[in-house]
């Protein structure tokens, strides 16, 4: 049986706009949209009464690779590769046609740099991309500044991901390679300095997948666990509690993709709903999951999907916005479900579009709610879902008070995010 693969969060429309980028906020939208075999940037509206698309064609179709994003202003910046030379622009509605207003260039000497954009920025009123070669990367202001495009910091190393720590742009985390195997570090934008953040053993590849800014919860990617297979994890910002690997979040021949965290769960990182993408065998779907739980609920995705695109709400409903023939421009809305820790029975959950139609945990996916094994068994075991869990032991009690409990590694796995 294969293990269970894990891909960092979309950030756009790279190979063949079939993705989308959402603001921080949850107002905007942007994607490349389709018309025959033509490609166009979409701006879609998300915080009105319904949703609703504007296209912003230019003077010719784009080319499938190109990425556009949206601004909290209503703007989307489109980078588009010309001669080698990376441009950026603002696109802009003025009546029947699309406003354009050219941001400058980037250009990469270093032969194999690869430059995309990286995810929206909280506040939505720049835009950053990352230039990763192969010796060193380079973060880019390309939006947002007073002369075009800025050079902001240079990091050692080839750099990939990109997930934000705070709430003001500053503090940007980006897994890094550098001679060895694959850790992520912070990357303070304002003073150009770089500094370790996740290091769970130091063989493993670590990765920073999600975070939120509010209650400090982070998903990772590691293989330290078990060696030669990815995991997915959780630890918190700041705290010198183990990464916790929940055998819940383990599902064979599957790619699973997380994308959203429910914010505004302030110092209480276990409540956080997270949403997945996962893809298997028989199709792909929703799923669903928080630190305190003890299960995964997978969920029916809307017809129309774009597949890896999703906000929540601080009330923990989650939204996903899907293009269908009959609906061009729509927000299917999931509730997260709720229950006591452990019981299958107690995640009630549905999807409702438009239409208001909803979907009941019978018809929620292929396998509907696993259970959580514990975290702390050795690596590579599993149990059947019915096994009730070990006692703890009580010097875990009192330090410990959610229910996962840690991998029993030697290093201290995550670090303090450390400003000066």
């Amino acid at each position: 049986m294969t293990a269970c693969a894990i891909e960092p969060p979309s950030t756009g429309a790279e190979g063949g706009g079939a993705g989308c980028a959402i603001t921080a906020d949850g107002a905007y939208a942007a994607r490349l949209a389709r018309d025959g075999e033509s490609w166009f940037p979409e701006r879609w509206t998300l915080d009105g009464p319904e949703p609703y698309a504007v296209p912003l064609p230019g003077n010719q179709p784009e080319e499938p690779g190109t990425e556009v994003q949206p601004l909290s202003d209503g703007r989307v910046l489109i980078h588009r590769l010309v001669e080698h030379r990376h441009a950026f622009s603002l696109l802009y509605p003025t009546g029947p046609g699309t406003g354009e207003l050219p941001l400058g260039a980037v250009e990469c000497p270093e032969p194999g740099t690869r430059l995309t954009l990286l995810p929206p920025a909280p506040g939505g009123a720049r835009a950053y991309a990352l230039a990763a070669g192969p010796r060193s990367s380079a973060v880019w202001l390309v939006a947002g500044g007073t002369y075009g495009p800025e050079r902001l910091a240079e990091v050692p190393g080839c750099c990939s991901g990109g997930v934000w720590l705070d709430r003001t742009g500053r503090m940007l985390a980006l897994d890094r390679q550098l001679g060895g195997p694959v850790k992520t570090v912070v990357v303070d934008l304002e003073r150009a300095e770089v500094s370790p953040l996740l290091q769970i053993a130091p063989t493993s590849d670590d990765r920073l997948l999600l975070a939120d800014p509010d209650s400090g919860l982070l998903l990772i990617s590691s293989d330290a666990p078990s060696p030669g297979e990815e995991r997915l994890g959780w630890g918190v910002l700041g705290s010198m509690l183990p990464v916790r690997f929940p055998e819940s979040l383990r599902m064979p021949d599957c790619v699973v993709t997380p994308f959203a965290i429910q914010p505004g769960q302030v110092l209480m990182p276990e409540n956080c709903a997270v949403a997945l993408h996962v893809d298997g065998p028989v199709g792909s779907w929703v799923s669903i999951w928080r630190p305190a739980g003890r299960q995964v609920s997978h969920l029916p995705a809307p017809a129309g999907w774009l597949a890896g695109a999703g906000v929540w709400t601080r009330d923990g409903v989650l939204r996903l916005p899907y293009a269908t023939p009959e609906t061009p421009c729509g927000v299917a809305e999931l509730t997260a479900p709720r229950g006591e820790t452990g019981d299958p029975a107690a995640a009630e959950s549905g999807i409702a579009g438009p239409s208001g139609g909803t979907g009941g945990p019978g018809d929620a996916g292929p396998e509907g709610p696993v259970r959580d094994g514990t975290a702390a068994e050795a690596p590579g075991a599993s149990r059947p879902p019915t096994e009730p869990d070990p006692p703890e032991p009580a010097h875990l009690r009192a330090a410990q008070p959610v229910v996962a409990r840690p991998v029993p590694l030697q290093q201290a796995p995550l670090g303090r995010l450390v400003t000066k």
